[in-house]
């Protein structure tokens, strides 16, 4: 029997800490967007629809990151103070290599890195 792969991923539109959960331990790394506040300064002064499709490819890529760290798991748990969980969980969704992959979405509020880890070794250790 196959041992189960759980990952925790706590995001905001910035940063996502992505929490892999094996034997009641955790072990973590980040992923941040590269679409800072000083890139969107830089772009609004340009010109406000640069910004924004500026601000939507690198969104968009910020998740497949994020998604490609995903694939390998079983269980995903996504969650977050915003709503940056919800629009990653669509993609997933979307995505055919997600459709043997159970995906859990959570509110949280904001956390530091050790709640983070606690939160997912609590969620984890009970379900």
């Amino acid at each position: 029997m196959t041992k189960e792969k759980k990952i925790g991923v706590y995001l905001d539109h910035a940063n996502a800490h992505l929490v892999e959960y094996i034997d009641g331990t955790n072990e973590s790394k980040m992923v941040g967007s590269r679409f800072t506040h000083e890139e969107k300064e830089h772009s609004l002064s340009k010109n406000e629809k640069l910004m924004h499709n500026k601000e939507d490819h690198e969104q968009s890529e910020y998740y497949k990151t994020i998604a490609r760290s995903a694939r390998d798991y079983n269980f995903v748990l996504l969650f977050g103070p915003t709503e940056a969980k919800s629009e990653l969980h669509n993609i997933l969704n979307a995505d055919h290599h997600f459709s043997e992959i159970r995906i859990e979405v959570r509110p949280s509020d904001k956390m530091t890195e050790p709640q983070i880890h606690t939160f997912v070794r609590e969620y984890f250790s009970n379900h």
